[in-house]
């Protein structure tokens, strides 16, 4: 196992980049959980098998099994390959670029469990520029609030992946983070919610500013910024990626309501006024747009909760809970963005939010994957992916 020691020296030159520069691939988790996915879990795989396919597209897809489930991965896999492809040749570049990894885990939100990956912006540095992060993961809250009663599994993905990959790592136990806690700018700004990172589940025996100086450290980073809040009703304890997220330096997106009786207007408008009122680490004020969450509220219905299989100290769901849902929870690629979409009712504030990432992103293609399913497992699209940067950034 290559752990570098976490007491790091002062002129350590790693530093976690933006989402949106360069990958070399995204990690990706098969989804097996009946509690997150459902006995049936066709609807989940048919928009996992969209995103599995766009990101295949333009980099590298690194899946992870377990044992158990890994034939199973593979049989998809190949599948879904030979079904999309359009002649022999691009068949052998989606499996050339197609990775299955035999790792174990408990769930499949990779951006949660997998490790953060940090590059080196010295020039001169000799050895391997890129490296993991394996934060402490305790599945959103531990005994406080957790969502799982087991996390073992999940909790080893990070080391297991970099061990696999033989990239070397952070071990930042007991420091516990999940990866959609934190945005970064990759020009040293971070931003987190207060909500989350300062919930008693996470890392009770510590302030704020010694959570925000481990934060600097990991990350290579100047500066945090803590929103106040997330989305309503955001189980994670309202992790930042589902309520705000840079689409570039200085310029961010923030989840939105006009609807002043909507619960989640409050919340977005404290995150607005904070927003308004900082600059970045470079001393910007930030471009903020603002991307209204769906019109209509989705909620579970009956038939939703027949098809879930909860374990013994589960969270489990209730008909009419109100799920989570924003379009700030998208994820880029290399060129592209891949942006949630709920359907039915919803289906106006779908291609809303669509045009306006056009507009945010005109060097993108904005591709919208149908993801009520993934919403119904408790997070979304970027919820179940995590980048791995471009090896020469």
């Amino acid at each position: 196992m290559s752990i570098i020691s976490n007491t790091f020296p002062r002129n350590d030159s790693f530093f976690m980049p933006a989402e949106y520069a360069a990958h070399d691939g995204t990690i990706m988790i098969f989804p097996v959980r009946p509690g997150s996915w459902g006995k049936d879990r066709t609807g989940t795989l048919k928009s996992f098998g969209q995103i599995f396919l766009e990101i295949l597209r333009r980099e590298n897809l690194y899946l992870l099994a377990g044992k158990n489930h890994w034939r199973e991965a593979k049989d998809f896999m190949d599948s879904l390959i030979a079904h999309n492809a359009s002649d022999q040749k691009e068949i052998e570049l989606l499996e050339n670029r197609c990775l299955i990894f035999p790792i174990d885990s408990d769930d499949a939100w990779a951006r949660d469990v997998g490790p953060t990956f940090v590059v080196n912006r010295d020039e001169s540095f000799v050895g391997n520029n890129i490296r993991g992060i394996n934060w402490k993961f305790n599945a959103w809250g531990g005994e406080v609030d957790g969502l799982y009663a087991s996390w073992d599994r999940d909790d080893k993905v990070a080391a297991n992946f970099c061990d696999s990959c033989d990239i070397a790592f952070y071990d930042a136990d007991p420091f516990v983070l999940e990866g959609g806690s934190i945005h970064c700018d990759g020009e040293g700004t971070v931003m987190v919610t207060e909500a989350c990172l300062l919930s008693k589940g996470r890392n009770p025996s510590l302030n704020r500013d010694q959570i925000e100086e481990n934060l600097k450290k990991y990350l290579g980073a100047e500066k945090v910024l803590w929103l106040p809040r997330g989305i309503y009703n955001d189980e994670t304890n309202e992790h930042v990626d589902n309520v705000c997220a840079f689409v570039a330096p200085g310029e961010v997106v923030l989840a939105w309501t006009d609807d002043e009786d909507d619960p989640q207007y409050e919340l977005s408008k404290e995150d607005l006024e904070y927003l308004e009122s900082i600059t970045d680490a470079k001393g910007r004020k930030l471009i903020i747009h603002r991307l209204p969450i769906p019109d209509k509220p989705v909620l579970v219905t009956e038939e939703d909760l027949d098809n879930y299989e909860f374990e013994e100290g589960e969270d489990v769901r209730d008909i009419g809970e109100r799920l989570a849902a924003s379009y700030v929870n998208f994820y880029f690629i290399n060129g592209a963005a891949l942006v949630p979409q709920f359907g039915g009712e919803n289906a106006t504030s779908d291609e809303r939010a669509l045009v306006l990432l056009r507009t945010i992103c005109p060097d993108r293609e904005i591709i919208g994957i149908p993801a009520r399913d993934i919403l119904l497992g408790g997070g979304n699209i970027h919820c179940i992916t995590q980048q791995i940067p471009d090896n020469n950034l």
